[in-house]
């Protein structure tokens, strides 16, 4: 389960990043829970979508540096650069826990924190 795991986190990362969200929405589950600690909790598939079109207003670019996975969690700690409204790259580092149901995302644990310079 743990490749497994790992190709389909890659393959809806790889979908995000070409800018198509309902590429990556495919492999969710439709009661997707995303948990962004400190910050807010998006329920379901409709949240996510919303979201992910006012985060994501150019596809961002994922340096993923390291999978862990054991079970049905995964764990992926890299880098993420998004673009502002103002066309400006923020860069954040990440670690991202996923839990999955039945080879889907079904829930994230998103730890983000921004990075100076």
């Amino acid at each position: 389960m743990a490749e497994a795991h790992k190709r389909t986190l890659e393959q809806a990362n790889a979908a995000v990043s070409r800018g198509d969200f309902e590429g990556f929405l495919v492999h969710c589950t439709e009661d997707t829970v995303w948990h962004f600690l400190g910050e807010r909790t998006l329920r379901g598939k409709a949240e996510v979508r919303a979201w992910m079109a006012e985060a994501y207003r150019q596809p961002p670019r994922f340096e993923v540096h390291r999978m862990i996975a054991e079970g049905d969690a995964l764990a992926a700690l890299g880098e993420i650069t998004l673009t502002d409204a103002d066309g400006k790259d923020a860069r954040f580092a990440y670690c991202d826990v996923w839990r999955f149901e039945e080879g889907k995302l079904a829930e994230l644990r998103a730890y983000v924190v921004a990075q100076n310079g």
